[in-house]
Parts: C-alpha cells; sequence; structure tokens
C-alpha cells in the first residue's frame, strides 16, 4: 500500500494491489516442473487460483506438483491441472471470461495465436516465448571463461532451452583458438542417459526434435559452414545427438533465424564492436544474449545496447529466482521471477478519500 500526495488538503489517495483473479498457466516439456512453479508460486501468493495446462509430453509432473500441493494443505480448486488436447483446452482457457489472466511458456507462433484469443476478454498476458541468443566473445575475453559460459548456456538440457546460445559470434583475432577449445570441450561430453550419475548431456524429447537438429545443419552445412567435432546421431542410437561445433555461419542459414534446440553450437566471425552489436541484434527476437570482455567500460556499452530482457556479461548462466526472466521484441511480455514477477498476478487499484479536514 502507498499514500499519495494530491492537489487537495482534504484528499488523500491511497494505492493498493489486489489478485486478479482466475489464472491459467500454459507450460512447455523442457523444464516440467521449473515453468509450473514459477507460476503458480506468484500466482498464490498473490491470493489467485490457478489452472495449469502442461506440455503433452510431460504431465506426469504436473500432476505430482498438484499432489504434493493438496498433501501440503492447498484447499481443493485453489490448483487444478488439466492434461489433453492443447487447442481445445487453450481455447477454452483463453475464451472463458471467468480467466481473468494468462502466462503461457512456449514458441512465438503459439503466444501470438494465444495472445489473439485473450483480446476479446481481455485478459492479462504473461507470454515468455521463442529466442534466438547470440553470445559474443570479444578478443580481450578470457578464452577459458568464454569457452565453459558458451558449454553452459549451449548444451544444457542439450541445447533444449529458450536460452541457450543460438549464434555464436567471436572477433577475428581469436576466431580460431576459439574453435578449437570449443570443440575440444565438447567432445569430451559425456552423453548418456540422465539416471545415470556420469552423464552430461541426454537425449532429444523426441524423432521431430532429432529431425529438425538434422534438417538445420545440413541447410548449413550446403550453405558452406564447417564442422568442428560431431555433427551427426550419437553412437548410443535412439534420440542420442553428438554434440557439435560448426563455424562459418552466415545469415542466409537456418541456423541463424531458428532456434536450433539441440547441441550444435553455430559459430560466426566479426569484427568490430559496432558490428557484433549489429549481428546480434539482427533478429526480431529479444530474450537472452551473453558476451564476454575483460573491459569494463565495453561492459556497459554493449550491455545497454543488445536488444534483450537478459543479458549474461562473462557467464553462461542467467536464470535464478531472484532475476526477472523475460523478453523484449517478439520474444514476449511480462516477466517471471524476482521482485516484479509477483505483479503479473496483481491489479493496481486507486482508493482517493475525500473529507479529511
Amino acid at each position: 500500500m502507498e499514500v499519495l500526495p494530491t492537489y487537495n488538503n482534504d484528499r488523500r489517495v491511497v494505492l493498493i494491489k489486489q489478485p486478479v483473479g482466475v489464472c491459467a498457466a500454459i507450460t512447455p516439456w523442457n523444464f516440467p516442473a521449473a515453468m509450473i512453479t514459477r507460476k503458480v508460486a506468484p500466482a498464490l501468493a498473490a491470493g489467485c487460483t490457478m489452472i495449469v495446462k502442461p506440455a503433452m509430453e510431460t504431465p506426469f509432473t504436473a500432476l505430482a506438483m498438484a499432489d504434493l500441493g493438496m498433501q501440503a494443505g492447498l484447499p481443493a480448486g485453489v490448483l487444478s491441472v488439466v492434461t489433453g488436447d492443447a487447442e481445445e483446452i487453450g481455447a477454452e482457457l483463453t475464451g472463458n471470461s471467468v480467466v481473468r489472466k494468462l502466462s503461457f511458456t512456449g514458441s512465438t507462433a503459439v503466444g501470438k495465436l494465444l495472445m489473439a484469443q485473450c483480446a476479446p476478454t481481455m485478459k492479462r498476458l504473461s507470454l515468455e516465448l521463442g529466442g534466438n541468443a547470440p553470445l559474443i566473445v570479444f578478443d580481450d575475453a578470457d578464452i577459458e571463461t568464454a569457452v565453459q559460459g558458451c558449454m553452459d548456456s549451449k548444451y544444457r538440457n542439450t541445447g533444449q532451452t529458450c536460452i541457450s546460445a543460438n549464434r555464436i559470434l567471436v572477433q577475428a583475432n581469436i576466431h580460431d583458438d576459439f574453435c578449437a577449445a570449443l570443440a575440444e570441450a565438447s567432445s569430451r561430453l559425456c552423453v548418456g542417459p540422465g539416471l545415470d550419475d556420469s552423464s552430461q548431456q541426454g537425449p532429444l524429447i523426441n524423432h521431430k526434435a532429432l529431425e529438425k537438429v538434422e534438417s538445420i545443419l545440413e541447410d548449413a552445412l550446403q550453405l558452406g559452414a564447417k564442422v568442428h567435432t560431431g555433427g551427426k546421431r550419437h553412437s548410443l542410437g535412439g534420440l542420442y545427438y553428438q554434440p557439435t561445433v560448426i563455424s562459418s555461419l552466415t545469415p542466409q542459414m537456418r541456423a541463424w533465424s531458428e532456434e536450433i534446440f539441440g547441441p550444435v553450437a553455430a559459430v560466426t566471425r566479426f569484427e568490430t564492436e559496432d558490428q557484433a552489436i549489429r549481428l546480434a541484434n539482427n533478429t526480431p527476437y529479444g530474450l537472452a544474449a551473453y558476451f564476454f570482455t575483460r573491459d569494463m567500460a565495453r561492459s556497459w556499452r554493449v550491455g545497454e545496447a543488445l536488444q534483450t530482457g537478459i543479458v549474461g556479461v562473462n557467464t553462461g548462466k542467467v536464470s535464478s529466482p531472484v532475476v526477472p526472466f523475460g523478453g523484449v521484441k517478439e520474444s514476449g511480455i511480462g516477466r517471471e521471477g524476482g521482485f516484479c514477477g509477483i505483479d503479473e498476478y496483481l491489479d493496481l487499484k486507486s482508493l482517493t478519500f475525500s473529507g479529511i479536514d
């Protein structure tokens, strides 16, 4: 609550925040617990009820979390999980006027569709959509730190994250050394089942995802890309793919404009800082970006110039419960996490009191 000064001495204006009401969340498969908790937790804390529609690939995590909520004492109806056909359920959640807020994490195309479906009832929206994250390595960077940061960003969850480094821009003076170091580190990754303690990279989610990675890589190779390591399915078979590093990435390649969503690190070279910024911003998306430098002045210049909602400086790890998460441009609306995450589930109301003498 906040009290505002007013134009008249006999008045006081008080600002209060109230729960939006019934909320809905549509979540993806790649982080089936985290995607739910960072939507449900602030909604419940704000005093809203929540309906969750999990991805069809990972419904059991959502159901298990709802069961844990019941065991913890959540009243019936406060947290509901609905599984089934995405289009049918999505149409009901977006079209029903009882639902006052929708939070969605997924592709930009689906986000735009949901936004249009919410327009007739003017729902509040939080949209965390696609990304095309640049990772810039300047020639004054520590190469070992930059390689590790690239590994952390690129291969997390087998590259199946919206903030994975998608275009790796390396200054010309260190391009070859960086590619060699990244290829060597990538080739050492242990690929295997997630339940194996030694595994550092698991399989892709399904055959469609595997075929997409292969198609994007084939397109790059036909247009002149060079493979430094990997480049094919893993000997384990199934949905496993080798950690891969390619160079000579160009804007004409699909890997430049599409989310690879797989373990393929695509590298290109640049000459100047201005060129790097132009290349990094040459996308309709603006979720995450990363860059590596030991120049503090450059850190501020580049950090402010990058058109993204999230920037990692000398690190590939940018996710934390205390850090607001979200993008600009076609990467979404609103923020999750941090002190501002709960505001997405609250309406601001002003109360004007008169007759105070």
